[in-house]
């Protein structure tokens, strides 16, 4: 029988915009599974519940058959003639960023009463990172991401603890997960990088140097978890590899694997200045496998793992993730007082909500407990501090009130952050 991978939060999000008059648009990472989600799943909702199926018009830009309809001038006359009544048409039009004048295209299709238009695009800069904006407040985003621990483990054919270990490994893009060996798993994931990703990024941006990007693509996957920015990256060129690469052309290249969905930046946050500090932050994958097959399954700590999954789960749910920074003044030996700055791994939120989180893989001894908490005991607010860790036998909070939890039961329930 088929594995077949429930992705029933980006599902239940496309069925909430029926008819709301925008255009829904799908971002996200190639091969995370968008076109599945509209040409499968969210289809199948339609006929489902009651489309003819001849109100459903598809068409996918990045296949060879349908490289005519790249142009607008052929695209647009054709959709115009499948309306043939008054009855609404689903329009589900995957990779539309290779649609040549799309805003316009898209705008214009949703112009007309009887139209409702989904789409999906893996590329943000031609989506624009302020989707609404592109689109003149008619743009409506939905970002998926590759599967999440839990979606992971709807098709995973064992128990979570050995999910986990292939989670953490090879990652979440469905292609690679429903793969049955291991070697088949690594060959997918390289080739997807070399035939798709930096293909795309080389060819959209015009990259003359690509040996110098995918350095720089080898050195952020060895230091997830790891305070950096342009100019420590540069430094790190020329001490290892004699390079003249600029901090200038590293900041764009950063841009180039953000805007392909590659990686994500996290900003440091002072939690007592209440400000943004800038430079050095984080950069996490949006996919571990990915990350693993860039540097060859080596340096595979579990403790980055853990931290880069906690971030991708955080921003899933939908939160905004910074790092957190703590200036704390402390009395030496000497009884001096000495500045010292503490890590808070996430400060999350969304609307009215925050969580502090650490991600500590072993507590293990009464001092590495105290060396996690202790950030948080020098926070003066009341919002909720959580510690997730991979040896808590099931969430408690401590007397500090501070809640501890297994990484397993903060990645398995949705509503975990809120016991």
């Amino acid at each position: 029988m088929e594995r077949e991978i429930k992705r029933d939060y980006y599902l239940e999000q496309l069925i909430k915009r029926k008819g709301n008059g925008l255009i829904k648009i799908v971002t996200g990472i190639r091969r995370c599974g968008k076109s599945y989600l509209l040409r499968t799943l969210f289809k199948n909702h339609l006929i489902e519940s009651g489309v003819d199926e001849e109100h459903i018009i598809e068409m996918a830009f990045d296949l060879f058959d349908n490289i005519e309809y790249r142009d607008p001038k052929v695209f647009y006359p054709w959709a115009k003639e499948q309306f043939k009544d008054e009855e609404t048409y689903y329009f589900l039009l995957d990779e539309v960023q290779l649609l040549d004048e799309f805003v316009s295209v898209l705008n214009g299709l949703a112009d007309k009463k009887n139209c409702d238009v989904f789409v999906t695009g893996s590329n943000a800069k031609f989506l624009s990172r302020d989707i609404a904006t592109e689109f003149g407040s008619r743009g409506d985003e939905v970002h998926m991401y590759p599967l999440s621990f839990s979606e992971f483990m709807t098709a995973y054919d064992g128990n979570r603890y050995d999910g986990w270990n292939e989670y953490i490994t090879y990652g979440g893009i469905p292609l690679v997960v429903l793969a049955e060996t291991e070697e088949q798993k690594m060959t997918l994931l390289d080739n997807l990088f070399k035939e798709t990703y930096i293909s795309d990024i080389v060819k959209r941006n015009k990259i003359r140097n690509v040996g110098e990007m995918e350095a720089l693509l080898d050195v952020l996957s060895s230091a997830i978890g790891a305070l950096t920015n342009p100019n420590k990256l540069q430094k790190t060129f020329k001490s290892v590899s004699k390079s003249k690469i600029t901090a200038t052309t590293i900041t764009k290249y950063i841009e180039y694997l953000e805007d392909a969905f590659l990686i994500e930046e996290a900003n440091r946050y002072d939690i007592k200045g209440k400000s943004y500090i800038g430079t050095p932050l984080k950069y996490y994958f949006m996919d571990m496998g990915l990350r693993n097959s860039r540097i060859n399954y080596r340096q595979m700590e579990v403790t980055h793992s853990m931290e880069n999954v906690i971030y991708n789960e955080l921003r899933m749910r939908g939160f905004s993730v910074d790092v957190g920074n703590l200036t704390v003044v402390e009395k030496n030996q000497e009884g001096k007082p000495v500045k010292k700055q503490l890590e808070v791994d996430f400060i999350c939120r969304k609307g009215s909500k925050k969580y502090y989180i650490q991600s500590a893989y072993m507590l293990g001894t009464e001092e590495k407990m105290a060396q996690e908490v202790r950030p948080f005991l020098k926070i003066n607010d009341s919002f909720k501090k959580i510690v997730i860790t991979s040896d808590t036998p099931k969430p408690f909070y401590n007397e500090d009130g501070i809640l501890m939890m297994n990484v397993y039961d903060f990645l398995l329930n949705a509503d975990s952050l809120e016991l």
